[in-house]
């Protein structure tokens, strides 16, 4: 079912690798995608150090939730900050599917104009220097996984970006000043990447029909 023109809006919700920090405002994956797509200036709900249960309450704060408008799609990036605290992933995951339940329902109810995005992995950039890098991906890796497998099975669009943060991880062309956060070259690969799941989801198609 195609929503009404005049509610054609992008809305992301998720922390530091969604708000984009380090960089401009132009340069975020949202912002590339909804220019791409001609959607206008995409609505951003998203701080750095985010944990899933911090954006809930941060939807609320920002007057998202309970929902108030309708989106034509609504993305969800969030998940590492509970990584990298040691939260239990039960809760993280938990926490996550009640965001996706919101999201669908900013989406007006249908889960194929949601599209999620996997956790990027941190551990290979030059700022996780002396940490344990293998337990870091594997603990990524079961995060985003889990969260691959919710949001298919009900629908919902699944992008994965984490192959491409571990491509060019450690190369500071691709990287903010920080040395942990992604760069504008990092921010393009990964609009290049989300924009066609974004395109099938304005169009109401499903993940397998992109």
């Amino acid at each position: 079912m195609a929503l009404p023109r005049s509610h054609t809006r992008l809305l992301a919700l998720g922390d530091s690798y969604t708000i984009g920090e380090g960089v401009a405002p132009d340069a975020r994956w949202p912002h590339l995608v909804a220019r791409t797509l001609d959607l206008g200036v995409p609505t951003i709900v998203a701080t750095t150090g985010w944990t899933v249960a911090e954006l809930l309450t941060g939807m609320e704060h920002a007057g998202v939730w309970p929902a108030t408008a309708t989106h034509e799609v609504v993305t969800l990036l969030i998940g590492v900050n509970d990584q990298y605290r040691g939260l239990a992933p039960e809760l993280t995951l938990a926490q996550h599917a009640i965001a996706f339940e919101r999201a669908c329902a900013l989406a007006g109810g249908e889960p194929a104009r949601v599209v999620g995005v996997s956790i990027p992995d941190w551990g290979v950039t030059p700022f996780a220097e002396g940490r344990d890098r293998d337990r870091i991906a594997r603990e990524i890796d079961a995060l985003n996984e889990s969260e691959r497998t919710f949001l298919r099975s009900r629908g919902a669009h699944w992008v994965d970006v984490t192959v491409r943060s571990r491509e060019h991880g450690a190369d500071r062309a691709f990287l903010a000043d920080d040395g942990l956060h992604p760069g504008p070259a990092a921010y393009a690969a990964w609009a290049d990447a989300i924009t066609p799941a974004v395109r099938a989801a304005l169009a109401g198609r499903g993940p397998d029909e992109v």
